[in-house]
This record gives C-alpha cells, sequence and structure tokens, in this order.
C-alpha cells in the first residue's frame, strides 16, 4: 500500500496540471444511460458504482478494495482490473466494456484505454477543493450520465439523514464535551499521517457538528506527515486512530505511547476500517465508525471505560 501511494504521488508530479478531468469533464458529458458494462480503474469510482446500484465489470485492485474499502460490498464476481497505476489492458480490450471510469494517475494511458471504450476521468482530489462538496457532485453528475440522477438524489438524501442521526447520537451523549478531536493514520510504529482540513475524515466530523482541526492541508490528499514523539505536543485533543494497524502492540506497549497526554487521560480510541479517500458513501461510512469510537471514549460513554486500557481498545 505504501508503494502504491509513492507511485500516486510521482504520477501526480509529473502530470501536474496538465490533465483536465474531474468534475469538468464529468459535467461536459454526454448521457450514457445505455452503458451497462462499466471498468472502475479507482476505488472512489467503484464505489460511486455501486452506490448507484450499477456492479461493475470489472474494477482495479479488486481484492485491495475489498480489504481497504470495504463498504459498499464489492460482489465476489466482480473481476479484478490490473492495479490502478497500471490496468490490465489485454483483459480490459477481452471484456469489451461500454466506459472504462479512469483516474488522473493514468493520464498517460487515455488514448489506449480510449481505443478500448469510451473513458471518463473522475479527478475526485484537488487541494483546493472541499472534498466532500466535490464528492456529491461528482455523484450527481455520475448519476446523469448513466441515467441514474433520481437514484442519486434519494441516496443523498438517505446519507443526509444517516448524518442527522448520528450527529443526535453523539449529542445525546454530550458531544458538546468533546475538546478538539484530531484523526490519524499510522504510517508505522514511529510515524503518523495527520489528516488536515479538508481531508474526508475531518470533513465527516464537520457534518457531525464536531470541534476539528483547523490546519491547512499539506497536500492534495489533505495529510501531512509527521513523527509519533511529536504528538506530545498534543495535550488536549481526542485522537481517533483508523485501523488497521499492524504495529499496534509494539507501539502501544512503548513507555513513549503510554506517556502520550491523550493516553493517560483516556482521549484516545481506534476507528475501524472506512477508506478516506473514496466519495460520498465512504465520507458516512467515516462518520458512522468514528461516531462509534467516540461512543466508547470515557467522556461519552454511559459507563466508565476500565483505565489503562483506552490505547488497545477497538470500535469494531
Amino acid at each position: 500500500m505504501r508503494l502504491y501511494w509513492l507511485g500516486v504521488l510521482l504520477c501526480w508530479a509529473v502530470l501536474g496540471c496538465a490533465f483536465a478531468g474531474g468534475i469538468d469533464e464529468l459535467a461536459a458529458a454526454r448521457a450514457q444511460p445505455a452503458a451497462k458494462r462499466i471498468v472502475a480503474l479507482s476505488w472512489e469510482a467503484a464505489e460511486n458504482l455501486l452506490e448507484l446500484g450499477i456492479t461493475p465489470l470489472a474494477v482495479a485492485d479488486a481484492d485491495d478494495y475489498r480489504r481497504w474499502v470495504a463498504q459498499p460490498l464489492l460482489p465476489g464476481r466482480v473481476l479484478s482490473a490490473g492495479s490502478r497505476l497500471e490496468p490490465n489492458l489485454e483483459l480490459l480490450a477481452s471484456l469489451k466494456p461500454d466506459l472504462i471510469l479512469s483516474s488522473p494517475v493514468l493520464g498517460a494511458l487515455r488514448p489506449r484505454l480510449q481505443a478500448i471504450a469510451p473513458v471518463l476521468t473522475i479527478d475526485a482530489f484537488r487541494q483546493d477543493e472541499d472534498h466532500a462538496q466535490a464528492a456529491e457532485a461528482i455523484f450527481l453528475q455520475l448519476g446523469r450520465v448513466l441515467g441514474r440522477q433520481p437514484q442519486a438524489r434519494a441516496r443523498l438524501g438517505q446519507l443526509a439523514q444517516g448524518f442527522a442521526q448520528l450527529r443526535a447520537q453523539l449529542q445525546a451523549h454530550g458531544a458538546r464535551r468533546l475538546p478538539r478531536v484530531q484523526v490519524i493514520r499510522f504510517a508505522n510504529a514511529s510515524s503518523v499521517y495527520v489528516y488536515g482540513s479538508n481531508a474526508m475524515p475531518v470533513l465527516a466530523l464537520r457534518r457531525l457538528g464536531l470541534n476539528t482541526t483547523g490546519t491547512p492541508a499539506a497536500s492534495v490528499w489533505g495529510i501531512r506527515q509527521q513523527r509519533v514523539v511529536d504528538m506530545a505536543a498534543w495535550q488536549d485533543e481526542v485522537v481517533l486512530y483508523q485501523q488497521p494497524f499492524a504495529e499496534a502492540g509494539r507501539l502501544f506497549v512503548s513507555p513513549l505511547w503510554q506517556g502520550m497526554p491523550f493516553v493517560r487521560q483516556q482521549r484516545l480510541a481506534a476507528v475501524a476500517p472506512a477508506w478516506s479517500y473514496g466519495g460520498v458513501g465512504s465520507l458516512y461510512y467515516l462518520a458512522q465508525r468514528m461516531t462509534a469510537a467516540l461512543l466508547q471514549l470515557p467522556l461519552l460513554a454511559d459507563k466508565p471505560v476500565a483505565a489503562n486500557r483506552p490505547s488497545l481498545r477497538s470500535s469494531t
């Protein structure tokens, strides 16, 4: 997974702003309601198709989607279309798709993909955008292109209701008492990715009405990397960390970790896996899982949580 992100960042550096796509390309695209055999070469595209009630013909890195994105569920019969950086062009040609949904990192391959089927590129993440608003606009436009706009509007309405229920749940448990909430993902036992102001987990927290970080986004993905030892400066924050974290057993018993203010004061909770770079569905699933994690904190839980165990607690 780390190699994938390195590849993505390199591709972004090479492609820069030379590629035109994203919501602009979707908004200009003609409706293609007859397109049924659709390949998704990015996970946010696959997720959006599933949320619209369309099962993709093939998805890039399909097995990893099932592990990292998890929801919405990708049926087992959906083929893997190669990797998100190097799709299997021979397989795609043999599948004879009606439409290929691509991503900006595959800009150099666009002519070869267009030789197989019409291509629409979805650029879901730009540094100057509110990623949550962009995700909604992309979902609606994709619904229009595929003749599913009523379903798109209905799904957005369901998700808005879901957010309202989560907010009410948190408020009923005294969420107004919560200090600022910080969300992280561990890179390893010595460094973490901290989600910034336009990252999807932070935007999900804001829709829950919670106080979050005001730190500007350091990159198009809304994350910055820092050392674990520097987290000791977080004196008042509630800290949520995203699972999975394979080195949890080693780090969480260390004196360094046990001395962190948010560990000593039981303001740390684990969040069940949800994809941080997805679409409207992922935004809601992140909120759902973070709400479950927050409700386990002693500050909000109905029942006291045993002391000295916060760092090993899971929301699953």
